[in-house]
């Protein structure tokens, strides 16, 4: 069990990196698809976006992961991030009251990514109540 509160993910439609942090501490994992990479070509009058499908057993992982969080922050390039968003409020509407926001961003290290998120929820925790909230 995971004892940070906050957590920030990148996501996109290939893995999930999770981080729970504190001031001092970082607990990661890595979250792969279980879908090959998959190039579809669009055609035009086709009917369809001309996208994989979404992977609902990658995105239950990756909400699933999250559960002991207190603060969610989902980053990502792309739809995969506004997917997994969706999927948490289906799937687990009490985790989707802990998603401070949704951000797009592109590849970045992660020491990038911690930075971004201590910098984010040090403004977000002036606004909201730090209570955790169990599963």
């Amino acid at each position: 069990m995971n004892e940070h509160y906050h957590a920030i993910v990148w996501i996109d439609h290939h893995e999930a990196k999770v981080f729970f942090f504190d001031d001092l501490d970082v607990h990661a994992e890595r979250i792969r698809s279980s879908n090959p990479h998959v190039h579809l070509h669009h055609h035009a009058n086709a009917g369809d976006s001309g996208h994989a499908g979404v992977d609902k057993a990658f995105l239950e992982r990756v909400a699933s992961s999250l559960e002991s969080a207190g603060a969610i922050l989902i980053t990502g390039p792309a739809g995969a991030k506004n997917e997994l968003q969706t999927y948490i409020g289906k799937a687990y509407p009490q985790l989707s009251a802990r998603i401070s926001a949704v951000q797009p961003l592109s590849h970045t290290s992660d020491g990038a990514l911690i930075d971004l998120a201590r910098r984010f929820f040090k403004a977000d925790d002036r606004m909201h109540s730090q209570v955790h909230h169990p599963s």
